[in-house]
């Protein structure tokens, strides 16, 4: 929502998101204006608690980080982006009990819903890799793959690939397919 042509700065969508009306809604600030993000599917969460859930399982093995669901980030001050999963290596501190926290995860997951368009979930990536984030895990339901983002390269993966955490996440593979098969 932009008011005019002005754009909503992080502390005006954060008074926004802090009335009374929004507190059961989720929204996001991208590029200076309000957008409101589209409940889940069943799909869509099974998919995200998978991810987590897989992700968990090595990091009680090795506790190189922390692993949570649906956090906004503040990178600036018109952006306050939510990954559906967001990973923090235990080197960065994180700030804030509440609202919106600093700094971006070290990688961010995001799982297509019905109402996300290919060209939007590619541009947030791009936001993501731009601003710091290392490693992004575009995940496609419908067509049944994964788009990974990093610094300097861009794969798609199939049900037959497998995917993998490189240098953030050693020792981290998961079979595509598996992703949907729930």
């Amino acid at each position: 929502m932009v008011i005019g042509q002005k754009l909503i700065t992080f502390e005006e969508f954060e008074a926004f998101t802090a009335l009374q009306e929004h507190r059961d809604r989720n929204f996001e600030l991208i590029d200076g204006e309000i957008i409101e993000k589209a409940m889940p599917t069943k799909e869509h969460g099974f998919i995200a608690g998978y991810l987590i859930i897989e992700i968990g399982i090595l990091l009680k093995l090795n506790p190189i980080g922390r692993i949570g669901p649906e956090i906004r980030h503040r990178v600036d001050n018109y952006n306050a982006r939510q990954p559906d999963v967001s990973f923090y290596l235990y080197i960065a501190e994180i700030e804030g009990t509440k609202g919106t926290t600093s700094p971006i995860p070290d990688l961010a997951i995001e799982v297509k819903s019905p109402t996300d368009t290919y060209k939007a979930m590619r541009e947030r990536a791009q936001y993501y890799v731009k601003n710091d984030v290392k490693l992004v895990w575009l995940i496609f339901p419908e067509k049944r793959i994964v788009e990974v983002y990093t610094a300097d390269k861009h794969d798609i993966l199939t049900e037959n690939d497998t995917l993998d955490g490189g240098d953030l996440l050693p020792g981290f593979s998961l079979a595509v397919t598996s992703i949907f098969d729930l």
